[in-house]
């Protein structure tokens, strides 16, 4: 297990950075290119996946099964699990609001939308006349579509921590203790963007720390939807759920007293809580088991004579 994660890991996170690189020496997240390397960022998960994969050479088939890429051994259930999960996180998103205004926490401009508004004019295009009904479009397109218009690079990353990595932290550690750790991984793996700020602008560097406490909470549903189904596709849909959907959800804010992105939204602690608490109902009364051992590969065919 050890080479292949060795590679495994020297390619994603090698190749993050690499790809990282132009932000840092052109202009950090100010620059044009910050969408197009954060996006292709998201791939090098697979290509570690890949590179695991060489070492291995099992069979794609095999390979495509014990890495989730299949629907697992109960595909109706996981179609369940995946639709659960295109509903359930637009609404944790949601809930992460409400809670964050009811803690006050986050005060709401619904009638202007401010910082919608502020949007737009950054960017130097056209306001809209009706910002509410866009707003209201790009959630429902984002909750209903998302899911699939990230579902490329959405997978890029979970192949990788989920798909691959988790199911061997799993089982060398234990189901929570892996969960926890790719967790701790994957939030680690962002450093080239959360060191520059990526989430968290006013904490600068520090937000490489404090992000790595979201992706470890996060993480565990994700994981929990990968042991559950034997399928990678649900931490899929999970996953470009919350990059289509949470980004617009603190527009609601106002700009008068702004969003604070560390305390507010599902990324902020708020979000944490929330994560925190629908995990643990989730392993408590439906818990995740380890992925069955992978089948013994049947050796390969002897030219020598039988005695």
């Amino acid at each position: 297990m050890k080479k292949p994660l060795v590679v495994f890991l020297v390619l994603a996170f090698g190749l993050s950075w690499a790809v990282a690189l132009p932000l840092w020496f052109g202009g950090g997240l100010g620059s044009p290119l910050t969408t197009g390397m954060a996006t292709l960022m998201m791939f090098t998960p697979t290509a570690g996946v890949l590179g695991a994969w060489a070492l291995t050479r099992a069979p794609f088939r095999q390979w495509a099964r014990e890495t989730g890429l299949t629907l697992g051994e109960r595909k109706g259930r996981t179609g369940r699990y995946v639709l659960g999960t295109w509903i359930g996180v637009p609404l944790l998103i949601l809930a992460a609001l409400v809670l964050s205004v009811a803690a006050g926490l986050m005060t709401l401009d619904l009638d202007g939308l401010g910082l919608l508004r502020e949007a737009y004019e950054s960017r130097g295009a056209p306001v809209p006349g009706d910002l509410g009904q866009v707003l209201t479009l790009q959630f429902v397109l984002g909750a209903v579509a998302g899911p699939l218009l990230n579902a490329i690079p959405a997978l890029g990353e979970e192949w990788g921590w989920r798909g691959w990595l988790l199911p061997r932290l799993v089982a060398a550690k234990g189901v929570l203790p892996g969960l926890l750790l790719s967790g701790v991984i994957w939030g680690l793996w962002h450093a080239p963007l959360t060191l520059l700020g990526y989430n968290y602008p006013r904490l600068g560097s520090w937000a490489a720390l404090y992000f790595v406490g979201f992706c470890v909470l996060a993480g565990v549903l994700f994981g929990w939807l990968r042991l559950r189904t034997g399928s990678v596709w649900p931490a899929v849909v999970a996953h470009g759920s919350l990059n289509a959907v949470a980004p617009g959800v603190l527009l609601l804010g106002d700009p008068a007293s702004p969003p604070n992105e560390v305390l507010v939204g599902i990324t902020g602690l708020v979000g944490w809580v929330l994560l925190a608490v629908v995990g643990a109902l989730l392993l408590r009364f439906a818990p995740a088991r380890p992925p069955a051992p992978p089948a013994p590969r049947e050796p390969a065919p002897t030219t020598e004579p039988a005695v």
